[in-house]
């Protein structure tokens, strides 16, 4: 009978990196040479699977690149290389990078050879229910949970959800965190005034609405109330008919 505890503890550490990279269950692993007879099936011991993860450097992070730095998920806006000049001087990274719990934006520099983890992140489809002074709720698709936002994590989202709409809800390490909002969304205009003949020769093209998540937009003098228009999410403003 197999030892398994010996067993693993005889692999050397990027034995068992190799090994665990060329299967899809994490928890299994088959050896290569002198491994051809062996399967072993294991539980990760504690601190095994944080060992595992993959490392970034500095030098490789790029526009859009997601890390974590201080047990924080981050995202990075921009990144600039900077070469010394002088010999024998370190290679610099500039990032421009966003607090993907806070939101927060700021700029930090790192040695070329610093390294990140990859964090534990997570996109589930959930639909927006309702909110209260406890946060905003939203229903995972998959597993049915209730989800709960605090208004920090919402931001201003809400202009753009009614119940049920669906949306991509982010986790990181299991935990909700945000929303990633779609280009665009459609909405009713709740209320609107109607065009007044001599608006577009008086050099008037567009006029308030206020659609039915409350936020209010400036659109095209033959809108009605009743439509439904579309809107972007980053200038949230009119984008066209539905």
């Amino acid at each position: 009978m197999i030892d398994e505890k010996s067993l693993l503890h005889k692999t050397t550490a990027r034995q068992r990196a190799r090994a665990l990279s060329s299967v899809d269950d994490p928890f299994t692993y088959t050896r290569g040479e002198n491994w051809d007879q062996v399967c072993v099936q294991f539980r990760c011991q504690p601190g095994f699977e944080e060992f595992m993860a993959a490392l970034v450097d500095a030098i490789d992070v790029k526009r859009k690149t997601l890390f974590e730095f201080e047990n924080t998920p981050f995202y990075c806006l921009e990144a600039e290389v900077n070469t010394p000049t002088a010999r024998g001087g370190q290679t610099l990274v500039r990032l421009k990078m966003r607090n993907l719990l806070t939101n927060a934006v700021f700029e930090k520099t790192f040695k070329a050879s610093d390294k990140f983890k990859e964090p534990d992140l997570q996109s589930v489809e959930a639909s927006y229910l309702y909110s209260d002074g406890d946060g905003s709720h939203f229903l995972d698709q998959e597993s049915y949970e209730t989800l709960t936002l605090t208004d920090e994590m919402v931001g201003n989202a809400l202009d753009f959800l009614i119940e049920g709409a669906l949306i991509q809800l982010r986790k990181y390490n299991g935990n909700p965190i945000g929303l990633d909002l779609p280009i665009l969304v459609e909405l009713n205009v709740a209320y609107t005034e109607p065009a007044v003949r001599g608006d577009s020769s008086s050099g008037t093209v567009t006029k308030p609405a206020r659609l039915e998540t409350g936020l209010e937009i400036r659109v095209p003098l033959f809108i009605k109330e009743g439509e439904k228009v579309k809107v972007s999410t980053e200038s949230r403003e009119f984008a066209g008919r539905a």
